[in-house]
């Protein structure tokens, strides 16, 4: 599966997918609501079928409003109510909670059912009661099309940001694969606070851009005009919807960024190996840092990159000891602390740069499975 992304042009109409996400919202809050109260009751769990015949038996008693809905759309709401208590019973995932109004973005539609796509224009299916009988109401709506799809398209996804902003995500059957020319090359790769984003076995060292901290003096600048609105006034808004624009330019230039090491990466080696970080834990240590680095979003892509390009991608676990091992005689300095950033082994005399010698020793764990606890 591939997915392509699409920006919608300002245009009135779409109003219209505002309202329909309203409306979708009000499906999503009662099939949940519905789903605890047969709990209450003793009732076993519903599952999508018994709540697609209990969505008929509401369209046809108390909800006959909800037949102006696109039934492909609300299918797909139930399907993804109920993927999410399946994920809850076998333990997959918490509880499935209600999403608020304001949280509840996307619809899909499936195959080709109440869509029609062409060139850079989609028409969706609306639905309206006229002169006694519901009739179809075709709208048409025009988006960006930077880029051409490939692929049979399996469902469509009609999306909207924080910042008002709707978008077209057309997901297809398209395996994207890009095989790069071998190497011969292997690398292991410490995350770093400090010295740099990215240490590589080969002392090579990668610095963060740090996006967020650039932006720092921006967004305090902007939060400090916010504080003195009027809270819900026409002015408040305007400088929460530009605080939102300006957050969502950072998580683009730092993805971007992400996007464009991960494939250098990939260029120059065969087998990328990294070490599995405690996240939660560093947040709480380095908190803002952490967050602005964004190491899970970095491994995610560059994980999809190596499948991309067909290189070989490996984890070795948090609990291996390679920091403190020498690279050189595998002597561990039980005295090494976090201020040392330099340090000379007691053993064989090498002279270790404390990152360096971390990622070597992650390249190590992952081609020797003996060395390496998960």
């Amino acid at each position: 599966m591939k997915t392509y992304k699409y920006k919608f042009v300002h245009q009135s109409n779409c109003i219209r997918i505002g309202n329909l996400l309203d409306d979708m919202w009000q499906v999503h809050e009662y099939f949940h609501k519905w789903q605890r109260q047969r709990y209450k009751e003793g009732l076993s769990y519903a599952n999508y079928h018994a709540m697609s015949a209990h969505l008929t038996e509401l369209k046809r008693t108390t909800h006959p409003h909800w037949k102006a809905l696109p039934s492909q759309a609300i299918q797909q709401e139930l399907r993804r109510i109920d993927t999410a208590y399946q994920r809850f019973f076998n333990k997959l995932g918490g509880r499935p909670h209600i999403k608020p109004r304001h949280k509840f973005k996307s619809i899909t539609f499936p195959g080709q059912a109440g869509w029609e796509l062409k060139n850079n224009r989609i028409t969706l299916n609306f639905r309206k009661w006229e002169n006694g009988k519901w009739r179809y109401d075709r709208v048409p709506y025009t988006f960006f099309k930077h880029r051409q799809w490939h692929g049979s398209i399996r469902r469509i996804t009609i999306k909207r940001d924080n910042c008002g902003d709707y978008w077209l995500c057309i997901i297809t059957n398209y395996t994207d694969m890009e095989r790069l020319p071998t190497t011969g090359q292997s690398v292991g790769a410490d995350f770093g606070m400090k010295d740099a984003f990215l240490t590589l076995s080969n002392s090579e060292k990668i610095q963060s851009p740090q996006f967020l901290k650039q932006s720092l003096k921006e967004l305090r600048t902007l939060n400090k005009a916010l504080s003195r609105k009027v809270k819900g006034s026409r002015n408040w808004w305007r400088y929460v919807l530009q605080l939102t624009r300006l957050y969502r330019h950072i998580a683009n230039q730092r993805r971007d960024w992400h996007f464009k090491l991960a494939t250098d990466l990939c260029k120059r080696f065969d087998m990328i190996v990294t070490e599995t970080l405690n996240l939660d834990g560093m947040k709480r240590l380095w908190g803002r840092k952490v967050s602005d680095l964004a190491f899970r979003q970095f491994v995610e892509i560059l994980e999809y990159k190596c499948f991309k390009h067909k290189r070989e991608f490996r984890q070795v676990g948090q609990w291996t000891a390679t920091t403190k091992p020498c690279s050189g005689c595998g002597h561990h300095n039980k005295h090494l602390t976090l201020s040392d950033r330099q340090w000379t082994c007691p053993e064989c005399g090498s002279h270790h740069d404390r990152d360096v010698n971390a990622a070597i020793n992650i390249l190590r764990a992952a081609c020797d499975p003996v060395v390496e606890q998960m």
